[in-house]
């Protein structure tokens, strides 16, 4: 690639490497290194390089002798667990093709993605998951060759055994085969703007983006470095990560179960952790309301208020004596408390999916936590830029990684080309050829800044733009972002196309309520119908709104709002896999309750004055 955009790559492309080859290259450096580690009684049990690929191995063997083919589809239907890598490379051992499935997914669409993927094989963690694909009409599942393999009913034994005749040579054939530009897997995309997309990625995404993210994040993944996946793998982000963790040698863990995710951390200790923003606002917003539990919350409120000022000293070159005295003195009382409940040996935090917010960014940053927000797709193998342990700016997404080039078009959406950039969409010509220019980039949907330094910062999705009756472009993620973080917020979804004026749907957060209700005198068994009435809550929400409108114009600012008595889940068709909301799907089912906030004689909603 000649364009000027592009940040030339830092490691060589090799035309013949594929995600295979990441594992063999790891096992030859690091035989007895661990690379993973599975719960065992209180504590975690190391698994090293050589013991995965042992296990690998058996289970690829397994699928050879099943009958799967070199280029087959094989699906897989899992929590994030060790098994699912296990899988993953066995799927790459065999010389087939994983295309995953959401373990959230309903039946119909499991069925989407078995049809339009072409799944020709089925492996699924549990006689639940086991049931949905039951579900599924026959006629759409007709080219599955065998039953589904089930991971808790011993399916990768089964298949390990199976395997028993097959030879080493007969595996290293097939391991061997892809090169990089062969397709490595089909994810499909979450559905926000339609239905599900199958993004076609090779080898070579995985692979060169991992040796070159590799240089860039060499603190985050030096010798010695762990991680605690917790982020389904069946999103490309967490995908990513784990297939950069075995090339860089990162010993991985897994908790499916977020309710045991302190208590799992605090065991294996990680020094790096794989989030979206929502996961750092919990971990605030769950300590705030501890620390009001036991009257400490002025002491909280201050001491967050100070790290945030030390943070941004720091950015500024200077921390004046004072300040630096009331940081140690918080330190003490305050921060090491937090850095304990996340393991204490964290020190970075890689973020992506929406924007984490300046306020949480500069505290977890004087936490000494390093919270490296990053920006990418489905279509773009996860991150296209990232911000790096040693030149990182709060409240941007970072530079372009090594191999990777962005630039801002006219009418301010984000173009990407190199490396990450995927394949094709899968049995889609037509949507492939409407996200690429004509002279290569592929139009990413989102709308951007870059500044002087080639930092990106996000500031839209161009679909979701919001036009007003006044002819105001409104980007609801600005808004939102500042009012989600109010630990009362569930969800917020701010409205107003082609309305006078912009308003705001809002759910409340049932975990957080409770907790909010005891240390605030209040009944914490109150019900949802009278916590929507009741005026101590109404005016918190308001507060949280003002938080938000001071991100945007008065023009753009949010007027009214309403309460909803609703939770939105993936379930209802409201969130995507990945937890985004599904705007069009929610302001079609809510249509008569935004109607109601524009009723020219008595709008309905609580108005912000």
């Amino acid at each position: 690639m000649s364009d000027k955009d592009v940040r030339p790559a830092v490691v060589k492309a090799d035309p013949n490497a594929n995600i295979a080859d990441l594992l063999r290259i790891r096992v030859e450096q690091s035989p007895n290194a661990p690379l993973f580690a599975v719960p065992e009684g209180d504590g975690w049990r190391d698994i090293t390089s050589t013991e995965f690929e042992q296990r690998v191995i058996a289970v690829a063997k397994g699928l050879i002798a099943a009958g799967v083919q070199p280029g087959d589809h094989v699906s897989l239907m899992s929590k994030v667990r060790y098994e699912w890598s296990v899988v993953d490379f066995a799927i790459h051992y065999a010389g087939a093709i994983m295309v995953p499935i959401y373990e959230t997914s309903s039946p119909s669409q499991m069925e989407w993605i078995i049809t339009d993927g072409n799944t020709q094989w089925v492996i699924v963690e549990n006689d639940e998951l086991a049931g949905r694909y039951q579900d599924i009409p026959e006629a759409s599942v007709a080219n599955i060759r065998h039953e589904p393999w089930i991971i808790e009913n011993g399916g990768l034994d089964a298949l390990a055994e199976l395997g028993a005749d097959v030879t080493d040579e007969d595996v290293e054939q097939r391991r061997t085969r892809a090169v990089s530009t062969d397709v490595g897997t089909i994810i499909y995309t979450s559905g926000s703007t339609g239905r599900p997309k199958g993004v076609v990625l090779t080898h070579a995404n995985f692979v060169e983006l991992s040796r070159n993210a590799a240089v860039d994040l060499k603190e985050v993944v030096e010798p010695g470095a762990s991680t605690l996946l917790f982020v389904t793998l069946a999103h490309v982000f967490a995908r990513f990560i784990s297939v950069l963790a075995v090339h860089a040698g990162v010993k991985v863990g897994h908790q499916p179960d977020t309710t045991k995710l302190v208590e799992s951390l605090g065991t294996f200790q990680p020094t790096f952790l794989l989030a979206v923003p929502r996961v750092f606002e919990k971990v605030y917003n769950v300590s705030e309301q501890k620390a009001a539990a036991g009257g400490k919350d002025k002491i909280f409120r201050r001491a967050a208020h100070v790290a945030v000022e030390h943070s941004k000293a720091l950015d500024a070159g200077k921390v004046p004596f004072g300040l630096k005295m009331r940081f140690k003195l918080f330190d003490i009382l305050v921060y090491g408390k937090l850095k304990k409940a996340m393991g204490g040996r964290v020190k970075y935090a890689v973020s992506g999916s929406a924007p984490l917010g300046l306020f949480l960014g500069h505290f977890y940053r004087s936490l000494g936590i390093r919270i490296l927000e990053g920006y990418g797709l489905t279509e773009t193998t996860a991150p296209v830029s990232v911000n790096v342990p040693g030149n990182f700016k709060i409240g941007t997404v970072g530079p372009a990684l090594p191999g990777t080039g962005l630039r801002i078009a006219e009418d301010g959406e984000v173009e990407a080309k190199g490396i990450p950039v995927f394949k094709e969409y899968w049995n889609n010509a037509e949507e492939t050829q409407k996200v690429f220019t004509d002279d290569g980039w592929f139009r990413t949907g989102d709308l951007g800044e870059l500044d002087s330094e080639g930092y990106l910062k996000i500031t839209g999705r161009k679909k979701e733009l919001i036009i007003t009756a006044g002819g105001k472009n409104v980007s609801p993620t600005q808004i939102e972002d500042p009012i989600r973080a109010n630990l009362l917020v569930d969800q917020v979804v701010v409205v107003g196309e082609q309305k006078p004026y912009v308003s705001a749907l809002v759910t409340l957060d049932r975990e957080m309520l409770p907790k909010w209700l005891a240390n605030n005198g209040l009944d914490e068994n109150m019900s949802i119908e009278e916590a929507m009435a009741n005026e101590r809550i109404i005016e918190e929400l308001k507060s949280a709104v003002r938080r938000g409108n001071q991100a945007v114009s008065r023009a753009e600012s949010v007027r009214r709002f309403v309460i909803l008595p609703d939770v939105f889940t993936e379930a209802t068709g409201h969130l995507t896999p990945k937890m985004s909301i599904k705007r069009a799907n929610i302001v079609a089912d809510f249509a008569e309750q935004i109607d109601a906030m524009y009723d020219k004689e008595n709008p309905s909603g609580i108005s912000m004055g």
